[in-house]
């Protein structure tokens, strides 16, 4: 992909805007709070768009499966057997056509308020992604706005056979459905036939680290025998591509399809070819975790990106914890073999612990390297969890979700340092204390750097193979790297502990000039850009042979312009 890089902010509505404090574990929505979708106001909007952010990702918006009783539009409260905390996952999909009802004033014009959000994100020069989650949905789906003359997910199946291509369900036949967890004053939950649940259990026992709550979408594949049934076109296929247009006609710019792997590359090639064809500037961001799949979701599959967990994420972590040498971000894009460009790099996001966190690094500045890597490291997209900027630290439980580092996505609860930023929607971040401040520009400094250097759309060389005769202790914790256009050249380079490593000297080969605007010549014009200012002559065997002296504050991350 070339042009503008992607910067995406991670936005949980019901989380963003909460200004409920002392919460109370397993609260309800009306004792904890919810924020609202209104809540994202124009003063937001600019200040998230002044990090540098191109692209807010919408997360949990589409209604779901939750304690909360809506029977007013048709759907009440949800079964407690079949929903994780009271607020319910929002991946246990119960209306693909609806707007999660919490995030609404008035839950009659929830569609509206939508609508109206879209259009202050769009006309403060952002771009909108949501959800798509299209490999399972809520046990008690049932659609209320669904287009007239639709049926229901399952309404036309046959359930008394475990699969036919014609079904939405795989069903277990002549087996009731025993859930893990406890059935409360309402009794057990009914299914019968039980479905398979969504993450592929094909057991009329689901145990309670599966996704007992939510029921597998049929694509066509029989588990048993693993024969493809894709002529004629299933009909899940193409109630999905009905989903996805739905939500285009409405403006929404790009969708992260939930857990893609799970689904067949076949349907996404169907869908996103489709897709394109009606909304051609719409862009497809996979949750992929298998890296064998890389390849084929992208080059048959259609997707623009994917997620880089399994790769830079992991091995980000590692090295923040002291696990891993840095040196081993070098192996991460190796093996991407050419893919880097389509990669979504990140260092938080809803199923992550934060950096902040005991469970983590202790520490959010420990994350601000890593960031730096996640941003300038290839041409794709990144992004950043709302809280991430503040140093959100996840403390304590609050319901389903325990104490586990992350901020629950089952609960209704709050991110009390996000609420400092917030400031009752005033956005103005003056409750926050000076370290917080300076860890928020901190970030904003990094993605405005990428977002205003065309060089981070354009070529990358690895420099830590010329530079290895430095000591274990620097080598070991520092990374070092071009970014090149047809015009400039920027010498990147990180140190994951700023305090200790805050000077060293990196040296660039000629054979990496060639490759760069400035090419091979006598003098060069050196010019440091971050975090200090100021420039410098340097001869070609300064370059090649001592290096170039580097300087770092406590970010971590230092950049200077080679012409």
């Amino acid at each position: 992909m070339t042009g503008e890089k992607i910067i995406i902010y991670q936005l949980f509505p019901r989380l963003f805007a909460n200004t409920k404090k002392f919460l109370k574990t397993w609260g309800t929505v009306s004792e904890n709070g919810c924020g609202k979708l209104s809540d994202i106001g124009e003063t937001a909007l600019r200040s998230i768009r002044e990090m540098g952010i191109t692209h807010i990702w919408l997360t949990g918006i589409i209604n779901h499966s939750t304690a909360t009783d809506y029977s007013s539009i048709g759907h009440p409260a949800s079964h407690p057997q079949i929903i994780k905390g009271l607020a319910g996952s929002p991946y246990a999909i119960r209306d693909y056509y609806d707007i999660d009802p919490d995030l609404s004033i008035n839950i009659k014009e929830r569609l509206k308020e939508f609508r109206d959000l879209l259009v202050r994100i769009h006309n403060n020069d952002m771009k909108v992604i949501i959800d798509f989650v299209p490999n399972h949905l809520s046990r008690d789906y049932h659609s209320v706005l669904k287009p007239e003359g639709t049926p229901d997910f399952g309404e036309n199946d046959d359930p008394s056979v475990f699969f036919s291509p014609d079904n939405n369900f795989y069903y277990l036949p002549g087996h009731p459905l025993k859930l893990p967890s406890e059935p409360g004053a309402a009794g057990p939950f009914s299914e019968i036939p039980a479905k398979a649940t969504g993450n592929d259990v094909f057991s009329a026992n689901p145990s309670i680290n599966d996704w007992y709550e939510t029921v597998k979408l049929n694509y066509g594949i029989n588990p048993e025998t693993g024969e493809k049934h894709f002529t004629p076109i299933p009909d899940t296929w193409i109630r999905m591509y009905e989903i996805l247009k739905y939500w285009s006609s409405m403006g929404v710019d790009g969708f992260r399809c939930d857990m893609a792997g799970m689904v067949p590359v076949e349907f996404w090639s169907y869908v996103a070819e489709r897709i394109k064809e009606d909304y051609p500037n719409i862009i497809l961001i996979a949750e992929l975790y298998e890296s064998s799949k890389y390849e084929e979701y992208i080059l048959k599959g259609g997707f623009d990106y994917l997620y880089d967990k399994v790769g830079l994420y992991d091995t980000l972590r590692s090295i923040i914890a002291g696990n891993k040498s840095s040196s081993d971000l070098s192996k991460v894009w190796q093996k991407l073999g050419g893919l880097d460009k389509y990669m979504l790099r990140f260092l938080e996001n809803h199923d992550e612990q934060r950096i902040a966190s005991v469970f983590f690094a202790g520490d959010p500045w420990k994350g601000i390297p890593g960031m730096a890597v996640c941003s300038m490291l290839n041409s794709g997209p990144v992004m950043i969890y709302n809280g991430q900027e503040v140093g959100e630290k996840a403390p304590g439980p609050t319901g389903f979700s325990g104490d586990d580092g992350r901020t629950s996505i089952f609960d209704y609860c709050s991110m009390p340092e996000m609420q400092k930023w917030f400031n009752n929607g005033y956005c103005d971040g003056v409750l926050l204390d000076p370290d917080q401040k300076s860890l928020r520009k901190a970030y904003s400094d990094i993605l405005n750097f990428c977002r205003s250097n065309n060089e981070f759309t354009g070529g990358f060389y690895d420099l830590m193979w010329q530079n290895q005769d430095l000591n274990d202790e620097i080598k070991n914790r520092i990374y070092a790297f071009l970014r090149y256009d047809n015009n400039s050249c920027l010498l990147i380079t990180i140190s994951f502990k700023p305090k200790e490593i805050n000077k060293l000297n990196i040296r660039i080969p000629g054979h990496a000039l060639k490759l760069t605007p400035a090419g091979i010549k006598e003098r060069y014009s050196v010019k440091m850009l971050y975090p200090d200012a100021g420039e410098a002559t340097l001869m070609l065997s300064q370059l090649t042979g001592r290096g170039i002296e580097i300087h770092f504050n406590r970010t971590g991350w230092a950049a200077i312009r080679i012409e």
